[in-house]
């Protein structure tokens, strides 16, 4: 004869059916998958940038300063921004001029010859030995960020007399 302990199922034996293990496994696995898909979703917003704008929107009207990750500032016109380049056109860049000071009219010209100044330039792309075209594309992951200029700074009223300047010729 058999006692009532060895009739019961073996889950039943630990107090829990076989119909509750089921399911506690389907919630299990149904959150693992919700985690992983909320994870795979983080990466895709930080891969990708969908998360928002780190760059400003292009705009044919507006001159913004680009600055790169090596040091470098360039002006221009933004034309395009994709996930990984940004298109420039109309482009300036600085560029630091050594001058000699002036002599003086008593001829201190001993002193005064070893001693130059520091000039900054706004220099048109193109125009240097190489020859490059006015437009560049730059990777977006050397872009450290952009900032839209505003029509009364000196880089924009510079960049507005050289094209007056160059009407003229």
């Amino acid at each position: 004869m058999r006692t009532p302990m060895e009739e019961m199922p073996e889950a039943e034996s630990y107090g829990q059916s076989p119909k509750r293990d089921g399911k506690a496994v389907k919630i299990i696995i149904a959150l693992v998958i919700i985690v992983l898909v909320a994870i795979g979703a983080c990466w895709v917003v930080t891969a990708y940038g969908w998360g928002g704008d780190s760059i400003a929107k292009p705009s044919s009207r507006d001159w913004q300063a680009v600055f790169l990750t090596n040091g470098q500032v360039y002006f221009g016109k933004v034309t395009s921004v994709g996930k990984k380049t940004l298109s420039l056109s109309d482009i300036y860049y600085l560029q630091v001029v050594t001058k000699p000071l002036q002599q003086t009219q008593q001829g201190e010209a001993a002193s005064a010859a070893s001693q130059t100044q520091q000039e900054l330039t706004l220099i048109k792309l193109g125009n240097e030995i190489h020859g490059p075209q006015d437009q560049m594309t730059i990777n977006i992951d050397q872009v450290l960020l952009t900032e839209k200029l505003k029509n009364d700074s000196r880089v924009v009223q510079a960049i507005v007399k050289y094209v007056s300047d160059q009407q003229k010729k």
